[in-house]
Parts: structure tokens; C-alpha cells; sequence
């Protein structure tokens, strides 16, 4: 079971800096990519930004130039910097990751894991 822990949501005015944290943990085999998504409310999850193994990284238009996502792959573990926040970045961001972990049965296993989210607020 591959356990997934986000960090660093919080309150911060318009134009302020958050930078949020997401540790992957377990019995995995290997991370191919992972990501953040954040959903607003009355809103669907949406894909925020996204690293795959090797560093190349994308992002929603919405959010080029103000946010960065970065890796640590000896520690299974993403972070995402967040600057000139503004109210509408305000959601709960959630952590994703894609890899591989030891199969029960045969090779091994595909998996995809999320975290328990984190809220963002960004108001005055």
C-alpha cells in the first residue's frame, strides 16, 4: 500500500507565497509521475501541475509563471511553490502518484494513489 502525505496549506492574502509538500511512502517499486490537482468548491478536481520521472514538468495555464513543481526522487517527495496567490487559487489541493509496487501475483503492479488533501485559502 503506497501512503501519500501533503503538507503546507494554510491562509495567505492576495499576492502572498504558500509552498505545499507531498511525501509517497511504501512498498513502491517506482514513481513514473506525479502530480497536483486542487478542487474549489461547486468545482471539478483539476490538474494543476505535473512532473514525470526524468523532470519535465507541466502546468495549467492558469497557473504558469506563478506556480513551480519540483522533485526530490530519493525521497518520493513533491513540492509545489506557489507565488502571487490570488482568490481564486483558493481550493483543496491534493497530491497524486504513479508508479509501480510488487505484485502479489506475477510481476509487478500499477498503482495510483492520492492524498487526503490540503486546503488553500487565499483572502484578505
Amino acid at each position: 500500500q503506497v501512503r501519500m502525505v501533503e503538507t503546507g496549506g494554510g491562509l495567505v492574502q492576495p499576492g502572498g507565497s504558500l509552498r505545499l509538500s507531498c511525501a509517497a511512502s511504501g512498498n513502491i517499486l517506482d514513481i513514473n509521475a506525479m502530480s497536483w490537482y486542487r478542487q474549489a468548491p461547486g468545482k471539478q478536481r483539476e490538474l494543476v501541475a505535473i512532473i514525470i520521472s526524468g523532470g519535465m514538468t507541466n502546468y495549467a495555464d492558469s497557473v504558469k509563471g506563478r506556480f513551480t513543481i519540483s522533485g526530490d526522487g530519493a525521497k518520493n517527495t513533491i513540492y509545489l511553490q506557489m507565488n502571487s496567490l490570488k482568490a481564486e487559487d483558493t481550493a483543496v489541493y491534493y497530491c497524486n502518484a504513479l508508479g509501480r509496487v510488487p505484485g502479489t501475483i506475477g510481476g509487478p503492479e500499477r498503482f495510483s494513489s492520492w492524498g487526503q488533501g490540503t486546503q488553500v485559502t487565499v483572502s484578505s
